[in-house]
This record gives structure tokens, C-alpha cells and sequence, in this order.
């Protein structure tokens, strides 16, 4: 048995984006949400807060004393619960931290490949957007980011890093020895260093370092909303590290009010007592990743794909498959399969596209299929 044994006539039932952006004959494998149901401890946790007329305003640290409790079981980590501030989701975080560590106009770095809405809360928090691509194995690259945070600082008063840690669409897990270097080249150009870490939950080969362990002035974001499916009970935690404790200090109490409560009784319950579902997910995703490279090798062997260290995102090179820019565009209207746009992570992905394989594995063969078709005239 696996968490994604769910039928394509059950999953047709939902109403989120994924299963209602497109008509029904297009296969769905693009917005990140897994075809799954939450673990039942988060089930029970919202039966139980709507039975009870639990639907009030958030309030006191449950949140952060349930990360707390998380990272120190998974990561081996102790951030202090105290020092944290609560924020609606990942990304509102991301814009709040930003305008206590930059100023209006300044440059906030970016290491593209990225997901897409690091460029657009950029902007739309009057920041602008300066490129450090990674390599072409999908590393870190630290002489592009000297280059980047030198034209930062040359034309902002407090530029900015926005990482990804893991990475997504790559999947990369940054190391220890990458984080080092990253601190180092941003304290000498002084740049500061925000991390949105929600995936870290999600590491399947190796092991998640939080940032702000290595680099001590960092501030990074969390959130079970991705290792638990539940976006649509969205709630996230900015978590200092032990010099950004002062700088969080600064956040206005009123970005606390977006906070949602029942989101929070959600996922409190999910980092509480999720574990053994989050172990068994965690197995289920190395299946489908061997899986899902198995039947590229057998149907489309051109496909460049290496299995990532994380998350259930693959980030798929169809440059060798067709010509085309953005594949995705012929893949929805030719072949009934929705996946990502690659350049919508910036101009590296073109000729790319990122597919969620957290579905079942028959879907993950029809999607193959309709990705081989790709070669058909």
C-alpha cells in the first residue's frame, strides 16, 4: 500500500486549483499538492476545532513550540520557540522579512532556477531582483553570487539573499560547507540572508541543513504545510537564528493577524503527530522517484532527469526531446498534461518542466506516456 493509492475518480472530487485549472481530460501534475490525504491526528485536530466552535482568532505559541519540538526530532536542531514570529504562509513571511532587512529599492539576490513567486513578492515588496543562476548541476555557484552581491551592494544601502533550502525545482539540498561559504562572501559584501526552508521535511537523500545554523544572522521560514499537504490551511513560523533574534524582534505585531487558527490547530497537529505518516510519505516519494526515472529510461531516455534530495518535484530537461523553449504549452494542448513552465523559474529552465510526481504510480505512467508522445510528429 502506499499514502498516493487514490483513485483518479477520488481525486476528481477536489476543488483546489489542481483539479479544477484544467478540463478533465488534462492529466494534472503541476501546483504542488500531493494526491494524498492528511495524516489523521490533522483530521481529527479540525473535526474536533469545528465541533467545538474552535474558529476564533489565533492566538499564543503553539505554532512555534510544535516546530520547535519538530526540528528537534528530525533535524537534531533547538531553536528557541520564543524568538520566532508567526506569519500567514511562507511567502508573506519571506516579503515581511525582507522589508526588516532592505529598504525600498534595494537588490534582493535570487539563485534561478527558483520558484517563481520569489521574483514576483520581490517586486511587489518595491524590492528588485538580482540573479545568481546555479550551476549547470544544479549546485550553488559561489563565483556567481560574488558577482551578484557585488552589483547589490554597489546599488542598494542593505541588499539582500533570498535562498531556497532545498531548492525547488531542483530538489538540491545545499550543504553545510555551501552555507559556509554563502555567509562568508554575504557578511564581506553585507548582504543579508532570508531562507525559505519548507521543504526541509522533505529531504530524501542526505540530510537538511537549517541555514541559520551556519549563518547565524540569517532568518529562515517554516512550514508543514508542504510535508503535510495542506495548503489550503496555510500557517508558517520566521525563525531567527541565534544574531536575528533582535532583527525579528522588529516584525509588527500585526502581521501575526493573518495567522489563521484553525490552519494552526492543523499544523500543530501535523508536526506533533505526524511522524509515521511523514515517514511512510517520505518512502513513498524514493518509489516514485525511482519509478517515475525508470520509465523515462524505458519511453523517453532523452528526458534529462537525475532523482532529487528533495521534495517530490521533478525538474525535467526536454531539450534533447524537442526543440521547444517551453514544452509546456505543447504538453497541455497536444497531450493533455499539465506541468510547469520552465521559464517561469527564470530563463535557465527553458526547454524545461517541473512535473509533481506525489501522485499514484499509474499516473505517473500515463504522464510518461504523454510525455513520450512528445516525440510522435
Amino acid at each position: 500500500m502506499s499514502l498516493f493509492d487514490l483513485s483518479l475518480d477520488e481525486l476528481r472530487t477536489r476543488t483546489s486549483v489542481k483539479w479544477r485549472a484544467y478540463p478533465p481530460d488534462v492529466l494534472p501534475l503541476f501546483v504542488a499538492e500531493m494526491d494524498v490525504t492528511p495524516p489523521d491526528a490533522v483530521i481529527e485536530a479540525v473535526h474536533d476545532a469545528m465541533l467545538r466552535g474552535d474558529t476564533g482568532y489565533d492566538h499564543g505559541p503553539a505554532y512555534a513550540e510544535a516546530f520547535a519540538e519538530l526540528a528537534e526530532r528530525r533535524y537534531g536542531w533547538s531553536p528557541d520557540p520564543r524568538t520566532m514570529s508567526p506569519v500567514a504562509d511562507v511567502m508573506t513571511g519571506v516579503a515581511e522579512v525582507l522589508r526588516l532587512v532592505t529598504e525600498p529599492g534595494d537588490a534582493v539576490v535570487v539563485t534561478p532556477p527558483v520558484y517563481p513567486p520569489f521574483y514576483a513578492f520581490v517586486e511587489h515588496a518595491d524590492r528588485r531582483v538580482e540573479t545568481a543562476p546555479l550551476t549547470a548541476g544544479h549546485r550553488l555557484d559561489l563565483a556567481a553570487l560574488e558577482a551578484a552581491f557585488e552589483r547589490a551592494a554597489r546599488a542598494s544601502r542593505r541588499p539582500a539573499l533570498l535562498l531556497c533550502q532545498p531548492h525547488n525545482p531542483t530538489g538540491t539540498v545545499h550543504t553545510a560547507e555551501e552555507l559556509a561559504a554563502v555567509g562568508e562572501l554575504a557578511h564581506r559584501h553585507g548582504v543579508a540572508v532570508v531562507a525559505d526552508e519548507i521543504h526541509a521535511p522533505l529531504v530524501l537523500t542526505g540530510t537538511f541543513v537549517p541555514t541559520t545554523t551556519v549563518i547565524p544572522d540569517a532568518v529562515a521560514l517554516h512550514s508543514a504545510s508542504k510535508a503535510f499537504n495542506l495548503a489550503g490551511l496555510r500557517a508558517a513560523v520566521a525563525v531567527p537564528g541565534p544574531e536575528a533574534a533582535a532583527t525579528l524582534a522588529r516584525m509588527p505585531e500585526i502581521v501575526g493577524h493573518g495567522v489563521q487558527h484553525v490552519a494552526v490547530v492543523a499544523q500543530v497537529a501535523a508536526m506533533r503527530e505526524g511522524d509515521a505518516w511523514l515517514d511512510e510519505l517520505l518512502g513513498d516519494l524514493r518509489a516514485n522517484a525511482t519509478h517515475l526515472r525508470a520509465r523515462l529510461d524505458e519511453q523517453l531516455p532523452q528526458a534529462g532527469w537525475t532523482p532529487p534530495a528533495a521534495t517530490y518535484l521533478a525538474w525535467i530537461d526536454l531539450r534533447d526531446v524537442v526543440p521547444d523553449e517551453d514544452p509546456s504549452r505543447r504538453l497541455v494542448k497536444d497531450h493533455r498534461l499539465a506541468v510547469n513552465q520552465g521559464t517561469t523559474f527564470g530563463p535557465q529552465g527553458a526547454g524545461h518542466v517541473r512535473l509533481n510526481y506525489a501522485t499514484s504510480t499509474a499516473l505517473l505512467d500515463e504522464a510518461v506516456a504523454r510525455l513520450a508522445s512528445l516525440r510522435t510528429p
